[in-house]
């Protein structure tokens, strides 16, 4: 009854989330779209994992030491614990825009519910650190931290909504087989060159795509976020998502480019002797051989 109560309250701020997702969505497009190399970084391409959540943690951790210092009289303490906790808090949400820059429907409008509740608590910390080098009755800028540990713990649990409960920024074949599997029929005869084409290969999805005598075969819904690959475009031996941009080098699935910051499952392909052709999974498409 509890979550059923906290996801209808999330539900109830869509009424001025939504606009304001939408509209932040639209300037943080613009900063970031010519900042790729920046924007990679951000996503965590490199790390082969979102550094927004690697970074979260840290704030939240040094927020709580903010408040043993200040339990224990140790005010020099947590005012250099708090000064620490505001930068990592700010590390922490700059890649957290890079993520939202991809994101849409329903986790934008959680995503902006989260992002207000961290950015409120940034600025009524930034004010107890501003309070606290005054000399005095430090009574207000205490409490003061304690009301932002209490907006961070539920911008904290919204933020969890939006990766657990609806997926965002997690990789789409994680729950798929990983290990290398049977050959199976495609349902395609024809595969013209430097084309994307969508296959049927059992259950499975692919996206061929011919360079010469060689047959590429990727999975076709995107580890980022599932956009379909066979709508994408070839760039520079890739192929990039329709959705949001994220490549795909066509010979491994390696990741080339975010948002992404997974790698592509990819199968190979054989020629039958009936003339048809079939494939097999041949590698998982997990987080950790993108950059080879």
């Amino acid at each position: 009854m509890l979550a059923r109560f906290f996801t209808r309250l999330i539900d109830a701020q869509g009424v001025w989330a939504r606009p304001l997702g939408d509209f932040t969505q639209r300037i943080l497009s613009t900063i970031f779209g010519p900042l790729r190399p920046v924007k990679d970084f951000l996503n965590g391409r490199w790390l082969g994992h979102p550094l927004h959540a690697a970074l979260s943690d840290l704030p939240i951790g040094i927020y709580t030491l903010v408040i043993v210092f200040d339990l224990l009289g140790q005010r020099e303490a947590a005012g250099i614990a708090l000064f620490l906790g505001i930068l990592a808090h700010a590390a922490a949400a700059v890649a957290g825009f890079a993520d939202y820059t991809d994101t849409s429907g329903r986790p934008r409008m959680v995503a902006t519910v989260h992002s207000t509740l961290m950015s409120v608590a940034i600025v009524i910390y930034i004010a107890s650190l501003v309070m606290r080098s005054n000399t005095g009755d430090q009574t207000v800028p205490i409490v003061l931290s304690f009301v932002g540990y209490g907006l961070v713990t539920a911008g904290a649990y919204v933020g969890g909504e939006v990766v657990y409960a609806l997926g965002n920024m997690v990789n789409r074949h994680a729950w798929r087989f990983m290990g290398a599997g049977k050959w199976q029929a495609l349902d395609v005869t024809e595969i013209p060159e430097g084309v994307p084409v969508k296959a049927k290969a059992g259950a499975q999805a692919l996206v061929l795509v011919r360079q010469g005598a060689i047959i590429h075969a990727l999975h076709d819904t995107c580890a980022h976020a599932g956009g379909p690959l066979s709508e994408g475009t070839i760039v520079d031996g890739c192929i990039e998502c329709p959705w949001h941009g994220s490549r795909f080098e066509l010979a491994t699935g390696y990741r080339k480019r975010s948002p992404t910051t997974y790698d592509q499952p990819r199968f190979e392909v054989r020629a039958t002797e009936s003339g048809g052709w079939e494939a097999r999974r041949v590698t998982g498409g997990s987080a950790g051989t993108g950059e080879h």
